[in-house]
Formats: structure tokens, C-alpha cells, sequence
């Protein structure tokens, strides 16, 4: 896991002290990825809510075994660590078809879902680790006996994972995938967000970088943790983005980082299981 500054290890450590039962809970084990790499154990939360169909065909590839021996076959600094091609450079595909865009999605009550700052005209937060966007047109009515929603989108923190596709056209997410190196914004609204790293960012950093890398670093072997037996399960705990504990943590960074502050600060951290 990462190494956090010391201003936020001293409030987390606070927050740790005080913290309830429910300030913090198990990994959902049917959407969580464990990708062992070469350069270290990278896990991955996943999101359904924000990317159903990329996030079926992670699992579904996953269990065939599909990214074992992958390489990171193209690497920026700053940037992002693209893998996932079975041909480990851009362009290779899986043998099934192409996914359309879910750059979008449309947020309701109904998603669980945490806000943590309403900036002019739109609200962002997280679903589970995964933060995120959204228009804020709650003065708008719904739909006749529909539940009101607004379009939200993931947007590309560091450590974020999305499906890689080609330039044109846009529906044509596969089996590729990228993971964020840096925060970068631009990307939001134009690829599929399916989830975010909980733990690994070091091992992440640690990528060989290149396009493509001199000596590429792969995936060596990628799960998902309801497979994994138990007895090999990492466990790990994840902070409720519900619970007091979170929210200090939100009141912490934000009074940290001011003005500046924005989703994109926080990472929601994990802990081994007590």
C-alpha cells in the first residue's frame, strides 16, 4: 500500500482510535481483483455500478485465466501503465466482441453512493473506492414514476482503472485495460471507469516505464478474491465511505488542502482485517 504523508497518517491514526465497528468493512469478495505483477501485489476494487458490462467481462477474462502473463506493454510517467492485450502492445484483442462506451451512467438514490463536495453546478464523491462525478440537476423533475437521476461518470483519479479501446470508434472496449499513474481529468467522459487500486500503489509507481518498455514488467497472475481460496485470501478491510471515520477523514484533507481540495485527494485507505 502506499505511503501516506504524515499529517494524514497522524489524523488517520486518530480517526483509527475512534473509530466504530462500522467505519469499516470487508472487501466485496465478487468485485475485488487480486493482480499479483511483477513488481508487487496490485488490488482493485471493482465498480458494477458505474460499468456493469466492462466490469462482467474483467471477471469473465479474469476467470479464464486471460490476463496471466500479460504485459504492462505501455507505461507513462505521470500518465497511466496500459495491459491486457494478448498480443501485450496496443490494438490485441480477447475473442469476444467489443463492448460499448459506459463512460456515463445515470445516478440515482437507489446507488449507494457518498458525497463529499458540491463544487459549482455538480456534486463528486465516491461509490465504494471509486469517485466520482455527477451533474447537479436535482431541480429538474424526474420522469413520470421513474426515480430522478443525474449523469455521473467515473473520473480519473490515480490509481483508477478503465478499458482501453481504440481511437475510433468509441465502442470498441475489449480486454484492454489501463490504470492511473496521475490524475488526469481529461480523460473523464471519454472511456470506461470500472474501478480503483485500494492497495498496491507502490507496486504500481514501481512499473518499468516505456512505450513500450525496455524490459516490460507483466501481470503474473490476476483473481478475483471470491476464487481465491481462503486460506490464501488476502484480508483486508476497507474504510465504510458512510461512517464517521470517513467523513473525518474528508474534514481533515479538505481543511488541508483548502480551496484546492478536491475528490481526487482522497484515496479510501484499507487496513488488514481484526
Amino acid at each position: 500500500m502506499k505511503a501516506w504523508g504524515a499529517g494524514f497518517a497522524v489524523a488517520l491514526g486518530v480517526m483509527a482510535s475512534a473509530a466504530t465497528a462500522q467505519d469499516w468493512k470487508p472487501l466485496d469478495a465478487d468485485n475485488t481483483l487480486v493482480m499479483e505483477t511483477s513488481q508487487g501485489r496490485v488490488i482493485i476494487a471493482l465498480a458494477p455500478q458505474i460499468a456493469p458490462l466492462g466490469v462482467e467481462r474483467i471477471k469473465v477474462l479474469t476467470r479464464r485465466g486471460f490476463y496471466d502473463g500479460l504485459l504492462f506493454h505501455r507505461v507513462i510517467a505521470h500518465f497511466v501503465a496500459q495491459t491486457g492485450n494478448p498480443n501485450n502492445r496496443d490494438g490485441g484483442k480477447s475473442d469476444l466482441p467489443n463492448l460499448p462506451l459506459e463512460s456515463v451512467f445515470k445516478l440515482t438514490e437507489a446507488v449507494p453512493h457518498t458525497v463529499v463536495a458540491k463544487p459549482a453546478g455538480a456534486t463528486t464523491g465516491f461509490i465504494g473506492a471509486v469517485p466520482y462525478v455527477a451533474m447537479n440537476d436535482l431541480h429538474m423533475p424526474p420522469p413520470k414514476d421513474l426515480p430522478r437521476a443525474v449523469r455521473a461518470w467515473g473520473t480519473h483519479c490515480r490509481g483508477v482503472i478503465g478499458m482501453g479501446r481504440d481511437d475510433e470508434p468509441k465502442n470498441s472496449a475489449n480486454s484492454e485495460l489501463y490504470l492511473m499513474r496521475d490524475t488526469v481529468p481529461r480523460l473523464d467522459r471519454d472511456y470506461t471507469v470500472v474501478g480503483r487500486v485500494v492497495s498496491g500503489f507502490d507496486a504500481l509507481a514501481a512499473l518499468t516505464v516505456g512505450e513500450p518498455p525496455a524490459a516490460p514488467d507483466a501481470m503474473t497472475k490476476v483473481r478475483v478474491l471470491a476464487d481465491i481460496p481462503a486460506p490464501e485470501r488476502p484480508e483486508l478491510e476497507i474504510m465504510n465511505t458512510d461512517g464517521a471515520a470517513f467523513a473525518a477523514l474528508v474534514k481533515t484533507k479538505r481543511a488541508e488542502k483548502g480551496a484546492d481540495f478536491s475528490v481526487c485527494d482522497i484515496e479510501v485507505p484499507v487496513r488488514a482485517a481484526r
